[in-house]
């Protein structure tokens, strides 16, 4: 059972296969929605027990409802603030999320997806665990979700478009990725050999990928992470324990400009990028998490630690909107949210990893339980606070009271 109070909004939805990797869709239905219900678009790949039944799982969540008053004791300004008066007409039937899901066969299970806009054209990028890096045109299954008639046609016509581009250069599997923000179309993905390739996108709706790869990294690399504001900077992590900063307009050989060798005391699996301060936030095997301030990177020591979780972080993103707070996902079943501006004039003590009264440390805001094995998590960027996360028992929908 979860604390009904805690939650403005909470839902629960389970596919077939699990899915290792998810990654939201931007729409077009506006920005900032706080009106309920709400509606998101994500994509997840499939980790099938049989190879053959793997799936792009392209899908639609909607009708999604804040808690029932009833079920909380906010005021009743509170709980009418972001309702319509439909919502107020609706029974408890009525409000039962609506889920529509356009399948795509996929070769191999699906290590992570990451999905990008590139001229108003959906695209997934899929790290497969035959070694390929597939690229996928989203629109079709897109127009399925969004319409029954077109939904009928796609199942029984069997539709199941073909990876647009292909690329079979990687010498292993691997599980990093990341579409940049400020090239539209450009990619960086990481492999379990160590080596590091980027993508140019071409006029032709094609892909140029350097050959070179970017070394530096002594084992695989778990993840990379564009600037968002650099467009030629990008950052990864590693089972070598480090964390790096690249210059892709340096030679491949030469590229990486700074390094923090020993950021954790194991596999440094995750990282993200605050989009509106120079900071940098990772997550290790250690179950630690660590912010680094990228002006004083070079010194090789974080600003904070945050030492909670008793199992690996496997996940961890800012929050789009508010730059002093982000969420971490654990392979101890818990999903964190936490504020580092709770102790922003006490870096020190933050540093050391402080705790309060209560032996929790006085930056976490939130702790997220209910899923076995959470892989993944990302903010929804067009709907405030929301926070999608997957695991072994399926997708979670939530925002909490407390961001």
């Amino acid at each position: 059972m979860y604390e009904k109070t805690a939650y403005l909004m909470y839902h629960q939805t389970q596919t077939q296969s699990p899915c290792l990797s998810f990654d939201i869709i931007p729409d077009s239905l506006g920005e900032d929605r706080s009106k309920f219900p709400q509606t998101c678009y994500f994509a997840a790949g499939t980790q099938a027990s049989k190879t053959l039944n793997n799936r792009i799982m392209v899908l639609k969540l909607g009708n999604l409802h804040k808690m029932d008053d009833k079920d909380d004791d906010r005021s009743d300004d509170d709980s009418d603030d972001n309702d319509s008066d439909e919502e107020k007409d609706q029974t408890k039937d009525d409000k039962e999320p609506k889920l529509e899901i356009a399948l795509i066969s996929h070769k191999g299970c699906i290590n992570r997806i990451r999905i990008t806009k590139v001229n108003s054209v959906p695209l997934a990028a899929t790290w497969s665990e035959t070694g390929k890096v597939n690229i996928w045109d989203l629109t079709v299954p897109l127009m399925a979700v969004d319409d029954p008639e077109y939904m009928k046609k796609y199942v029984h016509n069997k539709e199941s478009p073909r990876p647009s581009f292909i690329f079979p250069g990687h010498q292993s599997e691997g599980y990093a990725m990341d579409w940049s923000t400020t090239v539209p179309g450009r990619l960086a993905t990481g492999d379990c050999k160590r080596n590091i390739h980027l993508w140019a996108p071409q006029d032709d709706g094609t892909w140029t990928v350097d050959r070179r790869p970017y070394l530096a990294h002594t084992d695989s690399v778990e993840d990379i992470q564009w600037s968002p504001n650099e467009e030629n900077v990008f950052a990864s992590c590693s089972v070598d324990k480090s964390v790096r900063v690249w210059d892709s307009r340096a030679p491949p050989l030469k590229a990486c400009m700074l390094t923090a060798d020993d950021a954790h005391e194991s596999d440094v699996n995750v990282i993200s990028w605050n989009r509106h301060e120079p900071f940098i936030v990772s997550g290790g095997d250690d179950g630690a998490v660590k912010v680094w301030d990228l002006r004083e990177f070079a010194k090789g020591k974080p600003v904070a630690v945050f030492k909670y979780h008793s199992g690996p972080v496997t996940s961890i993103e800012w929050h789009p909107q508010d730059s002093t707070v982000f969420a971490a996902a654990s392979g101890d079943n818990k999903l964190t949210q936490w504020d580092i501006a709770a102790e922003s004039d006490e870096t020190e003590d933050a540093a050391a990893g402080s705790s309060d009264a209560a032996g929790l440390p006085p930056q976490l805001l939130f702790v997220h339980q209910g899923q076995v094995d959470i892989k993944e998590l990302h903010w929804h960027p067009q709907l405030p606070g929301t926070v999608l996360s997957t695991a072994l028992n399926g997708f979670d929908v939530f925002r909490t009271i407390s961001v």
